[in-house]
């Protein structure tokens, strides 16, 4: 299993980025994807949830109305639009997968992309 995470960087506040999560090892479409986040000093929070499908989303309120999330499971690959990037938008960003392993069920994670909203 392996999730890689890109399109982090520097950006403005009221700017936008894209976040990308690549997947492979599992059949993506069968699975729930989520994104999380860590700002330095703090617990990691979850920000979104894709259902497998697509069709069912969560959002934390501190995103709500600013965030979309969105998966292409013909890319196995899974996305975090934001927009009306704030400075405490600043975190390192996860993308996560929760799949089952001998009777139990794992998290995996990927590395992080940083994202970084400064003027």
């Amino acid at each position: 299993v392996q999730l890689v995470e890109s399109g982090g960087g520097l950006v403005q506040p009221g700017g936008s980025l894209r976040l990308s999560c690549a997947a492979s090892g599992f059949t993506f479409s069968q699975y729930v994807m989520s994104w999380y986040r860590q700002a330095p000093g703090k617990e990691r929070e979850l920000v979104a949830i894709s259902g497998s499908l697509g069709d069912s989303t969560y959002y934390a309120d501190s995103v709500k109305g600013r965030f979309t999330i969105s998966r292409d499971n013909a890319k196995n690959t899974v996305y975090l639009q934001m927009n009306s990037l704030k400075p405490e938008d600043t975190a390192v960003y996860y993308c996560k997968a929760v799949l089952p392993v001998s009777g139990s069920r794992l998290p995996y994670w990927g590395q992080g992309t940083q994202v970084t909203v400064s003027s």
